[in-house]
């Protein structure tokens, strides 16, 4: 059993099927498909069952994943260190990220390229649920997420950011004044009763948002549920209804009006998440960039 041969059975569990694999790897499907009849013949077992349709993991497979991450992590983190020792740092860091807070990044990327050249950076956006079960297995490095307090345990975590959300409106929509504050901010229950554009579940945002409503005791029905940021301005900029987003969110659309929210205002904090242990090198150059 050799490395290369854990590597492409990773990322066909990773990419769902030899051809996706072996795009990612840049080999042909056959050389994907024959390395891994090499390997399950070693170990006498199968680790995937194929169909027509899709590749799945057996039991065997199942276990067989995550310790083949573990060694393709520590021969990275063994080149690193000696690549380190030389002056030279190389080394791939998978950052997992979700919408809305990319732009926090690219002066740390900008700064780590500038650095170390030789350090491959992989972006893979998800749902903070999704990123959060990738930093536990091992398919994510770091990520810069909202985590609740729950969601943090196990983690080493560190803010970065603390920010209150607000209520998105189309120009042409006038919220009642018994809705609004003397300082113009409107109450949750009156945003009830409006036509709701809501984030998919798992979303940081509409967790908050969540919580929100229930510390103000107040139901909502959801008219839209979108999984995109953009998707949901253009209902809003459309008039199909509001939604309530992160302040620094709501800036990108600013033809969009702006509602603070009175009371239970949700809110996420933003920060950078990484597994414990000592971080491999590459991950550590990156993480000193990320403030």
């Amino acid at each position: 059993m050799d490395l290369r041969q854990m590597e492409v059975v990773v990322a066909v569990a990773e990419e769902g099927g030899f051809t996706a694999a072996a795009q990612r790897l840049h080999v042909v499907q056959s050389a994907v498909s024959g390395t891994v009849r090499a390997l399950e013949g070693e170990l006498g077992t199968r680790l995937f069952d194929r169909t027509t349709h899709r590749v799945a993991l057996t039991p065997a497979g199942e276990a067989f994943v995550p310790a083949a991450r573990a060694a393709l992590r520590a021969a990275d983190q063994a080149r690193s260190a000696v690549d380190a020792v030389q002056g030279q740092l190389r080394g791939t860091v998978t950052v997992g990220t979700m919408q809305g807070v990319w732009a926090g990044l690219h002066h740390a990327l900008a700064a780590l390229r500038a650095e170390h050249p030789g350090v491959v950076v992989r972006l893979r956006q998800a749902a903070v649920v999704d990123i959060r079960q990738a930093l536990r297995d091992g398919t994510v490095d770091l990520a810069v997420v909202a985590l609740d307090r729950r969601q943090q345990r196990g983690l080493v975590t560190r803010l970065l950011a603390r920010e209150e959300m607000v209520l998105v409106v189309s120009p042409e929509r006038e919220l009642t004044r018994t809705g609004a504050d003397a300082d113009g901010k409107v109450a949750l229950a009156e945003v009830a009763r409006l036509p709701l554009v809501d984030f998919a579940p798992g979303w940081a945002v509409r967790a908050a948002v969540d919580r929100a409503f229930r510390a103000a005791l107040v139901e909502r029905d959801t008219i839209f549920e979108v999984n995109d940021i953009v998707a949901a301005a253009e209902l809003v900029r459309h008039d199909l209804g509001v939604c309530i987003m992160p302040e620094s969110i709501a800036g990108r659309f600013p033809d969009l009006t702006v509602r603070r929210l009175e009371r239970h205002a949700p809110h996420w904090n933003v920060m950078v998440v990484r597994p414990r242990g000592e971080a491999p090198p590459a991950v550590a150059a990156l993480l000193r960039h990320i403030t």
